[in-house]
């Protein structure tokens, strides 16, 4: 009976758990914040590279028609 009596009032695996509630919860809350900025930053630099890609054509287009001799 000593044995359940110790097993009953040992919490070490209580607090273990504990701990892993909250690194469980910890790592959603990370998840979900890459998930929302990873979706804004997509946007973001899509829309620098299609600026990019139009000055880039224009520039392009602008330096052929001025050299033809």
């Amino acid at each position: 009976m000593n044995i359940f009596a110790r097993f009953a009032q040992d919490e070490s695996g209580a607090t273990a758990i504990e701990y892993g509630l909250i690194a469980a919860l910890i790592a959603v809350g990370i998840i979900a914040a890459a998930t929302t900025l990873g979706g804004n930053l997509s946007g973001l630099f899509g829309g620098i590279a299609t600026r990019l890609a139009g000055e880039t054509a224009k520039t392009t287009a602008g330096a052929s028609a001025g050299t033809g001799g």
